[in-house]
């Protein structure tokens, strides 16, 4: 149960009546237009959480997040949560929910891992209207040169489902449209959702789509929605879901949670508007982006930082003894007390400190303590962190709620208060410098690689984006989360290795360029024993099994 009304939270705020879109007794929108009256007032302090290099049961970064933000409302700071929305196939699959766990959650948990206010179902829907109206020109050649081969549009569904992932359509011939090879990609990889993320408002949305690029022409020209004439139809479908989602966490501190791209796919980030909205209305506010420094904070940085002129103060990075135990050799023993083995991780907590660093912004560690945890294994890493210089603080969120996140709450804010002005992160490359230079400089600085690899078909690409004018836009890498290489075997703090990029994909609307590299998926397969076999809806309507 929720300790306040939404109503309360939303007067916490400063929100006026006119400036919020209720849905239902527990949820609500807050219009763009709010943020745009507030243009005057100066930001709240805004702190990223990102983390090292995590295992497969995810080392707690969003409870992390959220239990944060209640830690410093504790301290009788104004405080507010932004974090992205769950992305449905993953709950059905390994990762279960995403809205924190324990006693750091934001609520209506169900609701919100599951349809929320309809925002990922818009986002398909805005996307899939584009691949007809794409097959619908193949079909009846109204765009000039353009063939079912140089199209490169998929479809999007919010479900993990193998059997998507190559798919041939328009077979039946005659009315049933031009036969070809394509695929689906889940909602949280879309381009539209990327796009929904990082504009400003409707208008910039809709000047976004209209640049997407669905394909290409006979002589290499690209196509874009706006071609097809069909960018307002599209931006039509998303006009509620610009607009940020409210909600509250347990302990009723203000929740944004809005958009959700992948963290290793796509740019990992909530959206801009509802941050920026959340810094207007907050004296601190804590946001995340998804997975460890070298995908989260570095296209946080790269990417939302730089469209939206965003200045973190701190930068926590979560870190687990049993993350670093496996980064240390420990295996599958991974959940056995073994200090020597945390002590040998403790490189990869190093560089993800580094990258901070590197990234401008000041660095404290969260340890998310769990029960499996030893004293003495606490203590390894609390004392490498006071030799190396750099703030620790344990994390009990999950079991205490805003109590066990005091310590890491009072380090933070300490550092938010009277530290030095929060200034523009220190970006590692320039707009103007060639795509691969800008990802050479991103692979050699965060991953520790001692170069990148281009594939043909990627070398090829990527001088085709400059000869069109797409030079300058930002490098995206969908890359594993498990290495700062783009092997997931490769644990620690690997060193002598080069990255391998095998394709690129233009993303003009986003703003940035796609570089695949490994045998990173955009829809995502499941287990033996999907998480959809634990899940039930109870006789008064309670879902139930959904952690």
């Amino acid at each position: 149960m929720t300790s306040r009304l939404l109503a309360d939270v939303l007067r916490d705020l400063g929100l006026e009546e006119d400036e919020v879109i209720p849905y239902g007794w527990d949820k609500a929108k807050v219009v763009v237009d709010a943020l745009h009256r507030r243009q005057g007032q100066p930001d709240g302090a805004l702190v990223l959480v990102t983390g090292i290099n995590p295992t497969s049961a995810g080392e707690g970064k969003t409870t992390t997040a959220i239990g944060l933000a209640d830690g410093l409302r504790r301290l009788r700071r104004r405080a507010a949560v932004a974090i992205r929305e769950p992305s449905m196939g993953p709950c059905f699959g390994v990762k279960g929910g995403g809205t924190g766990g324990g006693r750091a959650q934001v609520v209506p948990a169900e609701d919100i891992n599951l349809h929320f206010t309809g925002d990922l179902h818009a986002v398909a829907a805005a996307h899939n209207l584009i691949a007809s109206v794409v097959d619908n020109a193949l079909f009846h050649r109204t765009v000039p040169q353009l063939r079912a081969e140089n199209v490169f549009w998929r479809r999007v569904l919010d479900t993990n489902d193998r059997a998507l992932r190559q798919v041939v359509v328009g077979l039946g011939g005659g009315t049933h449209g031009v036969a070809r090879e394509t695929g689906f990609d889940i909602t949280a990889a879309s381009e539209i959702m990327a796009v929904l993320c990082l504009a400003q408002d409707l208008a910039d949305l809709k000047g976004r789509v209209s640049r997407m690029v669905v394909g290409e022409r006979e002589d290499g020209s690209p196509v874009t929605v706006a071609d097809l004439g069909i960018a307002g139809a599209a931006a039509a479908l998303l006009k509620d879901a610009i607009h940020a989602n409210l909600v509250q966490t347990l302990e009723g501190t203000p929740a944004f949670v809005h958009g959700g791209p992948f963290g290793n796919i796509a740019h990992g980030c909530s959206s801009l508007v509802a941050t920026k909205l959340a810094l207007k209305c907050a004296e601190v506010v804590v946001t995340e982006a998804g997975f460890g420094t070298d995908l989260g904070a570095e296209k946080f940085v790269h990417i939302k930082c730089r469209t939206g002129q965003l200045r973190p103060s701190v930068a926590v990075v979560v870190a687990s003894v049993r993350a670093l135990r496996a980064h240390g050799g420990a295996g599958k023993q991974a959940d056995e007390p073994d200090p020597a083995a945390v002590e040998r991780g403790l490189a990869n907590l190093d560089k993800h400190v580094e990258n901070v660093r590197h990234l401008g912004m000041r660095p404290v560690v969260a340890l998310n303590v769990f029960a499996t945890d030893s004293r003495d294994e606490v203590r390894v890493v609390l004392d490498h962190c006071r030799d190396l210089g750099v703030p620790a603080a344990r994390f009990r969120g999950w079991e205490l709620g805003s109590e066990g996140a005091l310590e890491l709450a009072e380090v933070v804010d300490e550092l938010a208060r009277n530290g030095p002005p929060p200034t523009e992160p220190r970006y590692l490359y320039e707009p103007g410098w060639p795509l691969a230079r800008k990802l050479e400089a991103v692979a050699t600085t965060l991953y520790g690689a001692d170069g990148v690899e281009l594939s043909p078909r990627a070398r090829a690409r990527l001088g085709r984006y400059e000869e069109l004018g797409y030079g300058e836009l930002a490098v995206c890498v969908a890359k594993t989360q498990y290495s700062l290489s783009d092997d997931p075997a490769r644990l620690g703090r690997p060193q002598g290795f080069r990255v391998t990029v095998r394709d690129v994909r233009l993303a003009a609307g986003a703003g940035f360029v796609v570089v695949y590299t490994g045998d990173v998926l955009t829809m995502p397969g499941l287990p033996k024993h999907p998480a959809a076999e634990r899940l039930d809806v109870d006789a008064m309507g309670r879902v139930v099994g959904l952690t």
